[in-house]
Order: C-alpha cells, then sequence, then structure tokens
C-alpha cells in the first residue's frame, strides 16, 4: 500500500468522521482501483494516494466515491471550459501572482481544516474569469489530494474576500454556467467544507446571492458566515490569519511563492494529468452520461 500513515490527532479523526479503518484501507484501494479499471469509458487516475483521497472525500462510501471520481473525469471531457487554465501557461502564473485564490500552506494543528482563500477584487474581470480563479484552485486542490491528509481528512474552511469586486465580475457567469460550477465544486471532488465566510460583500451583493443559492447544497448554504474583515480574528488563531489580514501568518506573496514551487514541483504530474478523461461513447450505460445545457 503507497499511502502515507497520518499523525495520531489526524488518524482519530479519520476514524470519527471518515469511518477510516487502517487494516481495511489497502482492500478498499484495491477494489475502487479495479472498478475504474473495469470503465470502458473512463481513463483516470490510480495512484494510491490519489484514490484514497476520494475514498475519504466519500467517507468510504464505494459507491459515492466511484460516482464522484466518474463526474470528475467526465466533467474533464465534457466541459473543459471549468479547466481553462492549464499548468503550463504563463497566464496560470500572472493570475497566481495576484493573489485572487491561494490555499494557505500552514496550520498550527494539522487536525484542523486547511483554510483557502478568495480575493476576488484582485482579478480584472475585463481580463481574467472566476472560471480562470477556479481552475487555478483545482491545480492546487490536486496537489492536496497528493500530499496534504490535512486537506482531505479535516476538509477545508472557505474564506471569500468581496472587496474590490465590480459589477462586471457578477455578470461574468450565466445561470447555467453556475450550476456547472456547482456541479464541479460540491458534486465532484472530495472536498469536506466545514465553514464558508464571506467578508466585504458589497450593497448590490444580495440580488447575485439569490441566484447563486441555487447551486448550493442546503448542507454549504448553512455552512455561510457573513461578516466583516476583522472578525476574523474571532474564528481563527491569529498565527494562522495573513498579515494583509491583521494576522501574523505567512503573507500572501509568501503563499503565492510556495504555490509557485509546489506547481513547478508538479510538472510532470500535471503534464500526465493532462491524458485523463472520459470517452462518454464508451459508456456502458447512457442514461449515467452527464448532460449540458
Amino acid at each position: 500500500m503507497n499511502v502515507r500513515p497520518l499523525p495520531t490527532a489526524l488518524a482519530e479523526k479519520a476514524r470519527k468522521e471518515l469511518n477510516e479503518d487502517p487494516e481495511l484501507i489497502d482492500e478498499k484501494i484495491q477494489q475502487f482501483k479495479q472498478w475504474i479499471l473495469n470503465q470502458k469509458h473512463l481513463k483516470a487516475r490510480t495512484d494510491d494516494q490519489w484514490l484514497l483521497a476520494f475514498l475519504r472525500g466519500c467517507k468510504y462510501r464505494m459507491e459515492q466515491a466511484k460516482s464522484k471520481i466518474d463526474l470528475y473525469y467526465s466533467l474533464r471531457s465534457t466541459a473543459p471550459y471549468l479547466y481553462s487554465i492549464k499548468f503550463n501557461e504563463s497566464k496560470l502564473i500572472d493570475l497566481l501572482n495576484l493573489g485572487s485564490v491561494v490555499i494557505l500552506p500552514k496550520t498550527l494543528n494539522p487536525s484542523e481544516p486547511r483554510i483557502i482563500f478568495y480575493r476576488l477584487g484582485r482579478f480584472d474581470p475585463k481580463e481574467y474569469h472566476i472560471i480562470d480563479v477556479l481552475s487555478l484552485l483545482s491545480l492546487m486542490e490536486q496537489i492536496c489530494f497528493m500530499e496534504d491528509d490535512t486537506f482531505v481528512v479535516a476538509g477545508t474552511i472557505h474564506v471569500l474576500d468581496f472587496a474590490g469586486t465590480k459589477f462586471g465580475h457578477y455578470t461574468q457567469t450565466s445561470l447555467t454556467h453556475l450550476r456547472h460550477i456547482g456541479l464541479a465544486r460540491q458534486d465532484a471532488v472530495p472536498i469536506r467544507i466545514k465553514r464558508i465566510h464571506f467578508l466585504n460583500t458589497p450593497y448590490f451583493f444580495e440580488t447575485f446571492f439569490k441566484v447563486a443559492k441555487m447551486i448550493l447544497s442546503e448542507k454549504n448554504k448553512q455552512r455561510i458566515l457573513f461578516h466583516s474583515k476583522s472578525a476574523l480574528h474571532d474564528y481563527f488563531p491569529k498565527e494562522i490569519i495573513p498579515e494583509e489580514y491583521g494576522g501574523t501568518g505567512d503573507s500572501f506573496r509568501q503563499c503565492v511563492d510556495y504555490w509557485k514551487n509546489k506547481i513547478r514541483e508538479y510538472d510532470s504530474f500535471f503534464e500526465e494529468d493532462l491524458k485523463y478523461g472520459s470517452d462518454e461513447s464508451k459508456r456502458l450505460t447512457k442514461n449515467d452520461s452527464i448532460q449540458f445545457d
């Protein structure tokens, strides 16, 4: 079995919250891998650590893990625009430099959720699309699936700062695109969202949010909190919060540099990743194919 042992506290969390039994991990991975290999339409990564991320994200519910990984790769082929930025494009580095989205690389406690920061006002809606931002985030998440057990087991907290956003940020995306984004962000990735913080929402945000809520699961709707930037200190240790938000954690520049190096380290991984996807013409059960408007 080519997976890492977990630190004690994180292993206990995996046992309690994800139904993980270390003695059965290898059996579950092999069962999952064999199912993938039997799917004629599916060309998926089968690294043990990769498959384990999907199993953990589904609390070892095998049928749910199968559906999730199938959707993950089907979207790659049927909705490629959701993954608009490739790892080797200069546009990726330009967007990364803006610091519009970063996964904070540090936690005080490895059994506490990993924090993802979105600073949506940092990108010009005339030059970039929100889908570009989410495409960049997807690359970071793939790295986390492979090497960050805290991200997979403890889950994620999302902090969305809307400071500096303009009306153009909110008119980029059609309702159809929102539905596709919801499918990709909620149903196709093994990510456990624990909380969503909205900061500095503009006066017209409520109108947009009424539409956006249509794509959110009921669970995620209940996880949203609205508050000011300064209120972050009520929810996170000061040592974690980036210095731009009054904390003593790594600056966004440090976080950006970290992710630049990580993405560079994963060049061969992402190059290989381009070959994965699905061939819907080979899907045995046509009713299960992914349909888009």
